[in-house]
């Protein structure tokens, strides 16, 4: 079964039940292995359920588990993320219907740091469509106007230059969904996610007022219908239903320009820190707890990455995985 079937299959059972830079300098702290070192433990898994086979399949032994690529390319740094997890053909297949989920939230400019960087967007539709997929779709249902979010980020114009179709949403293609999670039972979901056959979710790191930062995991709101508002009766456990219930086949953090107060849109170039990285893997908990060390922020201080290291959806200790780093 792979992750489309495995998807269709919760909404019809749904149905049926009545619906950080300072790394990069060194070796990081707890024994992380820089480029060439010994090999770390690997993940333990990653969200229970079904995955594809380019999502099971193992990595070669040289690949490391999380690539922190820092340059002053986004583009460049992107494209040597990937490569440095073996290239995007250990993502992607020959015909595959790709989703690339970037936070498009915000009425916003790059130089503002509220939305992901269009070069890191426009980086990852080309590598995807290089490795033979039939299809790479750019979208998220943004918080302020979509046409103004789409335009202002720059993200719609990078995309589309890299031949990716970037729709806005379509109210009549939410649906509900039986999301199975330990809080969120079931939710209204945008189909054109679940109907992918890979999703690369692609954030950007910022800081956030309710939940402190946001990262991977808050980015599937961006794939969910409203009222959005009520997931924030518990946001962490929210965060991590939803990150579970998709199950992304690769995390790409934009952390080349960051958020650092008044987020999660910010407003001011002052509220942002140009720490020019990307950091990905397969691990989106990895990834996440990764993302925490550009803010200072201890990963179990964080609700939701300390859950869904419990549920065992990934790592939070990301230091003890084998990591690569350089400068390009």
């Amino acid at each position: 079964m792979d992750r489309r079937d495995f998807l269709k299959d919760l909404a019809l059972g749904g149905f049926v039940a009545g619906l950080a830079p300072k790394f990069l300098g060194g070796a990081p702290q707890g024994g992380a292995a820089s480029a060439g070192g010994a090999t770390m433990a690997a993940p333990q898994g990653g969200a229970a359920g079904a995955r594809s086979a380019t999502m099971a399949a193992p990595q070669a032994a040289t690949a490391p588990d999380l690539a922190f690529i820092q340059g002053d390319s986004p583009a460049a740094i992107t494209k040597a993320a990937i490569e440095t997890l073996g290239g995007m053909g250990k993502f992607v297949s020959k015909g595959d219907v790709v989703m690339v989920k970037p936070n498009i939230g915000w009425d916003r400019t790059p130089e503002l740091a509220a939305c992901t960087n269009p070069e890191v967007v426009r980086a990852l539709v080309e590598m995807c469509l290089a490795a033979g997929a039939k299809k790479v779709t750019v979208m998220d249902n943004t918080t302020n106007q979509a046409q103004r979010c789409y335009a202002r980020s720059g993200i719609a114009a990078a995309a589309k230059a890299a031949g990716a179709d970037v729709p806005f949403v379509n109210p009549r293609r939410i649906k509900k969904m039986s999301v199975k999670g330990e809080w969120l039972k079931d939710w209204d979901v945008i189909q054109d996610f679940v109907e992918a056959d890979k999703l690369i979710n692609v954030p950007i790191a910022k800081h956030h007022s309710l939940c402190r930062l946001t990262l991977g995991m808050k980015n599937w709101l961006g794939a969910v219908g409203d009222p959005r508002n009520q997931l924030h009766q518990d946001l962490d456990r929210a965060m991590v239903d939803l990150a579970a219930f998709f199950k992304p086949t690769l995390t790409v953090l934009d952390a080349y320009r960051i958020l650092v107060r008044n987020g999660p849109q910010g407003g001011r170039p002052s509220d942002t820190k140009l720490t020019k990285t990307v950091v990905a893997g397969r691990d989106y908990v990895a990834v996440e707890a990764a993302g925490a060390s550009f803010f200072d922020i201890p990963p179990a201080e964080l609700v939701y990455i300390k859950l869904a290291n419990q549920k065992g959806l990934g790592r939070m200790d990301w230091e003890k995985l084998r990591v690569e780093k350089r400068t390009v």
